[in-house]
């Protein structure tokens, strides 16, 4: 009796079908944005060979380099398979590196994936790769490659996990970082799309028991702030930094400030989803900040004098602008909380 690949639970025919889906889909795209043709026009290999290849041509630019970044979604995957809804975050995936990349002051270049799933559902696949392609088409990066690999036995039938990579470049001479910060220097945050993709392993445990009432909530992929920073760094000449709030919270902030200086938080009105979380948690607020992005996806850091420029470009962009605090000397680089907590709402 012989056994195949297929009887042992790997289907290469349909892994191949997947992959001249995404071909075609990616060539028959009509929402290219002109930043996304540019980057077609420096593409000379992409999906189907055995690696990618990119034309490393970048005019105006003193001193290009490089921006690279790789992130996955976390558990949230557990919940896209339970609700069997993945094109959410498809996105989740592309926003979570291409937003870190930003804020070098860099603009992403190309984007490739990795699925990995127990058995290839085709159908489950196309919708992640559908949020994958278009999150990277509103970003205006091209997905260039991936990898689509069938485990059983590593993953449950109905399970999966991926990952992301994003390359960049940033004219070096520009790049925004803790280099630029002062003291006096103001935090404007940006709002979020809600808990993106962090801090599920909490959520899937204080939503256990209603879980399909909040699928909505729980699903919403996270914002790409891609356009955004695009448009700052363009009309913003103070523009010193910015952080993306993941992870960790509000202790992102930290990772910008330069050595003897401390970020002076004021307090802000907390969507209703976070101070739910708290409650149903019995967290503190200190826990809560740095669990959950608390409705900032993204903290920017100008001039005191461009806060109002930077707060109407922000909010011309469809996104809330909160002013967050200010740049303090300091020989503690943790975020001051004093009178945060009283005041939080």
């Amino acid at each position: 009796m012989s056994l195949t690949y297929k009887d042992s639970g790997v289907n290469i025919e349909a892994g191949e079908k997947l992959v001249d889906w995404l071909r075609q889909s990616s060539t028959s795209s009509t929402k290219a944005s002109e930043k996304l043709k540019s980057r077609q026009k420096n593409l000379i290999e992409g999906i189907g060979g055995f690696a990618s290849m990119f034309k490393a041509k970048f005019p105006g630019m003193k001193s290009p380099a490089l921006v690279s970044c790789t992130d996955g979604v976390g558990t949230k995957v557990l919940l896209a398979s339970h609700f069997s809804d993945f094109k959410g975050v498809g996105q989740d995936l592309v926003a979570m590196c291409v937003n870190d990349l930003i804020c070098t002051g860099g603009e992403p270049l190309f984007f490739l994936d990795y699925y990995a799933c127990g058995k290839l559902n085709l159908d489950s696949a196309q919708q992640f790769l559908t949020g994958v392609k278009e999150a990277c088409e509103a970003s205006g990066c091209l997905l260039m490659g991936g990898e689509t690999a069938e485990m059983p036995g590593v993953y449950a039938e109905n399970h999966f996990d991926c990952a992301g990579f994003s390359v960049g470049v940033v004219d070096a001479t520009k790049r925004l970082g803790s280099h630029k910060i002062k003291p006096g220097d103001k935090i404007i945050g940006v709002s979020s799309s809600g808990f993106h993709s962090n801090g599920y392993s909490l959520l899937r445990r204080v939503f256990a028991h209603d879980l399909d009432e909040h699928k909505d909530l729980l699903l919403t992929p996270t914002a790409l702030y891609v356009e955004l920073a695009g448009q700052l760094r363009k009309k913003v000449k103070s523009l010193k930094a910015m952080a993306h709030i993941t992870g960790g919270g509000m202790d992102n902030i930290t990772r910008i400030l330069p050595e003897n200086t401390k970020a002076c938080l004021q307090p802000w009105e907390m969507p209703q989803a976070f101070k739910m979380v708290k409650e149903r948690a019995n967290l503190s607020w200190p826990d809560l900040l740095i669990t959950l992005n608390c409705g900032i996806g993204l903290a920017v850091v100008v001039s005191a004098k461009d806060v109002e420029k930077s707060k109407k470009l922000i909010q011309a962009q469809g996104f809330k602008a909160i002013e967050m605090g200010v740049i303090e000397k300091s020989l503690n680089k943790e975020p001051s909380w004093e009178g945060l907590e009283n005041g939080l709402s």
